[in-house]
């Protein structure tokens, strides 16, 4: 009995790690990928558009936000003028758009 207790304790431990380390990942990934244009915290510099309170990210579709990020902005299909670079295209897998969608997500409600 005290090994099953043992055993399930360990589980949920890891368990417990594991979803952390997940839903870390998307703020590891906007700081990889994001970040230097976007600001840190998704304040927007002279190169990107803030996150913060972005009624796009907040309320548009993962389908639509996921375009962006793996399509890009450039050339007539950019959306703000003022930044001189367009969005480039992100090679990213599912899983890895799906935390940075997550993590946008935050940062616009904020």
């Amino acid at each position: 009995m005290k090994r099953v207790f043992v055993s399930l304790m360990l589980v949920a431990t890891s368990m417990l790690f594991v979803g952390t380390a997940l839903a870390a990942d998307g703020a590891d990934l906007y700081k990889s990928r994001c970040a230097m244009c976007h600001g840190a915290d998704g304040q927007g510099s002279i190169m990107g558009n803030a996150f913060t309170g972005n009624r796009f990210i907040s309320s548009g579709t993962d389908e639509a936000i996921t375009a962006v990020i793996l399509k890009g902005r450039n050339g007539a299909d950019k959306k703000f003028s003022q930044f001189a670079m367009g969005m480039p295209a992100q090679k990213l897998t599912d899983a890895e758009v799906s935390a940075i969608i997550t993590h946008l997500k935050a940062l616009a409600s904020k």
